[in-house]
């Protein structure tokens, strides 16, 4: 909820309710008007410690030592500020334990599968990694019209969780008979995926994502973040011969001011599920318990209750 705004902010006044999401929509600039990209000219997202315009804190402890923001938006402190650039002005009525979803995480699921990608209808899709991310993911290329999406991972009792977000094969990595998985899907395919997403953040889990592609057509969607430094290697002539696609996607693909509430209104119109993805619910004082759950993969979405 907005506590106060700038002198020269008209977007939203004290009161409203909002999302602040890491990635910036200025609106004006050659990148926020462009259908092609979501990255901000103005603002171009990065691991920040500042505020985006002017690269200044805005926090300070008892002492006046400075304390460093956070991607731009500090979401874990009960107070923050937030560039305008940062914030989705939401219907008041959503709730704000299923609105906080779509700051990252699901949002970011579900556009790789609806902006990154463009998933088509009656298309076959592979997801390896079925944790949240992968289950959105799932639940954008069910809501796209996917007819087949497989879900690839280690733990199969992952396959009972994925088929309420639409998946409706499960490949157990570790069992595939001695093949590799890209052997196995295009076996079962008949040629390979239509779409395949990396969801771990391993490299070479995206080069068997790639593998799983058609020839042809087939689009590599990479959201996993590996290590820094760590290298995807590809044989050019695979890539000239193959005819298959590899795409990183930040934030879905999405715009966050132009996209977010369109997402909103399916979870209004009981299109898109949210409700499904939160599996826990902690007051702040109790957020190091979401961490561990988190960490140890007990949850899917863990809400935390500031006021609480």
């Amino acid at each position: 909820v907005v506590e106060s705004v700038g002198k020269d902010v008209t977007e939203v006044t004290k009161g409203d309710v909002v999302i602040p999401v890491i990635l910036p929509e200025c609106g004006e600039c050659i990148d926020c008007k462009s259908t092609k990209s979501n990255r901000c000219t103005i603002f171009p997202f990065k691991v920040s410690p500042w505020m985006p315009r002017d690269g200044t804190s805005r926090f300070t402890d008892k002492n006046g030592e400075i304390i460093y923001h956070f991607l731009f938006i500090s979401s874990f402190s009960e107070y923050t500020v937030v560039d305008i650039a940062n914030i989705i002005k939401i219907d008041p009525e959503i709730p704000p334990d299923r609105a906080c979803l779509l700051g990252c995480g699901v949002s970011t699921g579900v556009g790789a599968a609806w902006r990154t990608a463009g998933v088509e209808p009656g298309s076959t899709v592979a997801i390896f990694g079925l944790g949240s991310i992968g289950l959105a993911v799932a639940e954008g290329a069910r809501l796209c019209g996917a007819t087949r999406i497989i879900g690839v991972d280690i733990y199969p009792e992952k396959f009972e969780i994925g088929k309420k977000f639409g998946v409706t094969d499960f490949v157990h990595a570790g069992e595939c008979g001695g093949k590799p998985v890209s052997q196995f899907i295009i076996e079962m395919t008949g040629g390979g995926a239509d779409y395949c997403f990396e969801c771990v953040g391993t490299a070479s889990v995206v080069l068997e994502a790639y593998a799983s592609c058609r020839k042809g057509w087939g689009k590599t969607i990479v959201i996993g973040v590996d290590k820094p430094g760590a290298r995807i290697n590809l044989s050019s002539h695979e890539v000239l011969h193959d005819g298959k696609s590899l795409m990183g996607s930040l934030f879905g693909g999405l715009k966050p001011k132009s996209h977010v509430p369109i997402l909103l209104k399916r979870y209004v119109d009981k299109e898109l599920q949210l409700d499904e993805f939160v599996t826990h619910e902690v007051e702040f004082k109790d957020i190091n318990k979401a961490f561990d759950l988190l960490s140890t993969g007990k949850c899917l979405r863990c809400v935390i209750w500031m006021d609480k």
